[in-house]
């Protein structure tokens, strides 16, 4: 079995090379995005993997088909780069990762508390030795409700995280389960922008939630709601943000995603002019904490994408449906 690893990082050639070994598998590394231009790294393997800055579509899908790729992993858990039912269609199986949750939820929460204790503006001001206290006063969460859209295994950690604060919980998805209702209550959508003073999102990216956050939404939630973004840019609509910081009716935001983000994350742009007027627009706001799309990285989220990536070829090429298959 050989593989061809694109967008291979730094940090995930150790963990690489670990699986290698005990998975009996050939590898072709590359540092590269794929693109219809370099798709002759992929002549002689039957597997690609790849994370999730680059959109896989028909016409990268036909060139990697002609060339007898017949499975495709991605080693993120989201999956809405890649045209899943037209892979499916040329005999390629595609299959995402699955790795624990416990690094996202961490993160989510952390959001949570930098917007509550605007630790952005504490943190600016001791950059020019500022240590006043004026217009930093914060809030405690256990006096809050926190409303938390999406509960599978990300948004179930989130909870469990919340838990030991004493706020109240409030969930909505469209499928629920016991979990869920043993830790927190069930509401419809509009109950939950009506009531929550916290929203966090962890649902997928579909057509069904694309920009479920947008002008329509936030008009419903209370005035100073804090909104909280570790899941994918597009969740929210980065002009209906904007509106509600400027308006005031968002008090703050936490982002570790933002829509318009692809090119821009995980590379160096200190010298250049950030490529995106609405992204670099919304930094500059004091109450807006943003991240480099980073939630997920930790030791043991890294090795675990690369493994799920690897495994999740050599399980399909073995003719085993894993959970993390797509159809």
């Amino acid at each position: 079995m050989k593989i061809c690893v694109y967008s291979l990082r730094s940090d995930e050639v150790n963990c690489l090379e670990r699986l290698v070994g005990q998975l009996g598998i050939e590898v072709v590394k590359t540092q590269e995005e794929p693109t219809v231009d370099n798709q002759h790294l992929v002549q002689g393997c039957q597997g690609v993997c790849v994370l999730g800055q680059t959109q896989i579509g028909q016409e990268l899908l036909d060139c990697w088909s002609k060339l007898g790729v017949k499975y495709l992993s991605t080693r993120t858990i989201g999956f809405n780069h890649i045209d899943v039912a037209y892979a499916n269609s040329l005999g390629i199986r595609v299959c995402n990762a699955a790795y624990a949750p416990n690094g996202v939820a961490d993160f989510t929460v952390m959001l949570m508390l930098m917007c509550l204790r605007k630790s952005k503006s504490a943190l600016m001001r001791q950059q020019v030795q500022d240590y006043s206290l004026v217009g930093l006063q914060g809030r405690e969460m256990h006096n809050l409700t926190v409303g938390v859209m999406g509960t599978g295994r990300i948004g179930q950690a989130v909870m469990q995280n919340l838990t030991g604060f004493g706020c109240k919980i409030l969930a909505y998805d469209v499928f629920e389960n016991d979990w869920t209702k043993e830790h927190a209550q069930y509401v419809s959508l509009d109950e939950l922008l009506a009531q929550s003073d916290i929203i966090t999102m962890h649902m997928p990216l579909l057509p069904s939630t694309q920009h479920m956050i947008c002008e329509e939404s936030i008009a419903k939630m209370k005035d100073g709601v804090i909104l909280i973004n570790a899941a994918r840019g597009e969740l929210a609509d980065v002009d209906a943000l904007i509106q509600g910081l400027e308006s005031g009716k968002i008090g703050a935001l936490g982002l570790d995603t933002v829509e318009g983000e692809s090119g821009i994350i995980h590379l160096d742009h200190r010298n250049d002019i950030l490529p995106n007027q609405k992204i670099a627009y919304l930094r500059q706001f004091p109450n807006v904490v943003m991240t480099q799309h980073m939630a997920f990285y930790t030791e043991e989220a890294v090795y675990s994408m690369v493994r799920c990536g690897l495994e999740g070829i050599v399980d399909m090429d073995a003719n085993q449906k894993g959970a993390t298959e797509l159809v």
